[in-house]
């Protein structure tokens, strides 16, 4: 399978160069050339598989010819070996054909292992066969930060500098990633938000100089086996409820849409899906877009949320490629007028995403009543992202008929400000955990300066 940019002006790539390169180098998102299409009988053959037995049906089309099977499977067998319950991603219902499908059963706590575990695995394998290295960059607005040093700590062949908003991420998100002291493994606490970080991160791999002859690769979901690793969960959640025999909604609380998009390809891939509906914070512009052709920057709200607190949504441009008819001038033009200002879409592209997704915003204040509301009727405990998305839900819901999935991308201990607001009780720390606030933790605070960050990576590398 070769993969291709939203940009158009980057050679296809395999899926092995894919992997390390991240980024391409017209500053677009690789997607895949074609998707493979399962049909109805065969998405139903896979009932009652194992989690790892169907991840490995649904991802062997992207890798084949670059990983031996028996190599992949070990690797599925090993990322998903951590995880604290025996379905991998097991359903919770919270009511009538209303269910949260538990992402955060992982090492560190949030949907990002899902994808993390396995691509440092997949890095790994790669860079072995070939004798190389890679500089991992990345930027994190709380979550994939600490699931990428978990993923990518234990390599030879990686060295990974990881960029999170000063102060603007939980307490726990923070020690989970700077409480990790490896050799390999540096922490970057920059005086600007996650959209600062990213945008380092974007245009350090667009001029790689600074590195003097090394090698960038990415573990942000700009990286794609960060998406296809995610589109697994949608047909394991949709199979345990009556899928594919009957359609599926979900609703999932997004900053940087790559969760939601993995659920879109599962569409394309043959799971036959009713609603995808985006649920934001009051960082809203994925709503705006959708409900109101509003694509305009605004300043970024700190919220009871952070990992949704992102103005400009990395993998949406994904989605505009298909919008525009997968032509990469589109969206060139698109992205650099973006970049200089307000822009909207045009007619038709509007039209395709209002036609594949639903959206809804949600406020601190509302998010705080839902956790509350939904814990005093069930004695089930929400984190604030998935407070979100499950508000998003019941306001979106068309066709009651229809099962409602929505997916908890985190477990609540990781935002005690928000549980306590609701006037719900923090959980402890789950045991791998119970000792994260005693342990040492080091990270640099920098400037919200490109040239420093790079001057950092460069003498450390």
């Amino acid at each position: 399978m070769k993969y291709i940019s939203t940009r158009g002006d980057a050679p296809a790539l395999s899926f092995g160069d894919v992997l390390l390169a991240g980024l391409a180098n017209d500053g677009g998102l690789y997607v895949p050339e074609t998707l493979p299409k399962f049909s109805q009988e065969e998405i139903a053959s896979w009932a009652g598989l194992s989690y790892q037995e169907l991840a490995f049906n649904i991802m062997s089309p992207f890798v084949a010819g670059e990983v031996p099977d028996i190599e992949f499977r070990r690797m599925i067998n090993e990322a998903y070996a951590e995880f604290d319950h025996k379905a991998v991603a097991p359903m919770v219902q919270t009511d009538t054909n209303e269910w949260v499908l538990e992402l955060f059963r992982g090492p560190t706590l949030a949907f990002k292992d899902f994808a993390l575990q396995l691509l440092g695995r997949l890095m790994d394998y790669v860079l072995t066969q070939r004798k190389e290295k890679l500089v991992i960059l990345g930027a994190t607005s709380g979550d994939t930060g600490s699931a990428a040093i978990e993923g990518c700590r234990h390599s030879d062949h990686l060295k990974i500098f990881i960029l999170h908003p000063h102060q603007r991420v939980s307490e726990v998100q923070r020690r989970q990633m700077t409480s990790v002291i490896d050799d390999n493994v540096f922490n970057i606490a920059v005086k600007g938000n996650f959209d600062d970080c990213q945008g380092m991160v974007k245009n350090s791999f667009a001029d790689q100089s600074f590195l003097n002859g090394g090698k960038l690769g990415a573990v942000n979901s700009i990286n794609w086996a960060r998406i296809m690793a995610q589109i697994v969960y949608y047909f394991s959640s949709a199979l345990s409820v009556g899928g594919p025999h009957r359609k599926v909604s979900f609703s999932v609380p997004t900053g940087n849409f790559g969760d939601i998009f993995a659920g879109y390809l599962a569409k394309q891939m043959g799971l036959p899906i009713d609603q995808l509906i985006v649920a934001t914070n009051q960082n809203d512009i994925l709503h705006r877009v959708i409900s109101e052709n509003d694509m305009s920057r605004q300043s970024l709200n700190v919220t009871l949320s952070p990992s949704m607190d992102i103005m400009v949504s990395s993998n949406f441009e994904r989605l505009l490629f298909d919008a525009h008819g997968r032509d990469g001038e589109s969206i060139k033009d698109l992205m650099a007028r973006f970049n200089q200002g307000d822009v909207s879409l045009n007619d038709e592209a509007w039209s395709f995403v209002k036609t594949h997704f639903d959206s809804y915003k949600v406020d601190d204040n509302r998010t705080c009543d839902v956790i509350k509301q939904v814990f005093e009727d069930t004695q089930y405990l929400l984190d604030p992202h998935t407070a979100i998305g499950l508000d998003a839900a019941r306001n979106c819901w068309k066709d009651k008929s229809v099962p409602m999935i929505t997916l908890a991308t985190a477990h609540p201990v990781k935002f005690p400000e928000a549980v306590e607001k609701a006037g719900c009780e923090v959980p402890k720390l789950p045991e791998h955990m119970a000792d994260l606030f005693d342990r040492e933790e080091s990270y640099q605070v920098l400037e919200n300066s490109l040239e420093d960050v790079q001057a950092f990576v460069t003498k450390n590398i």
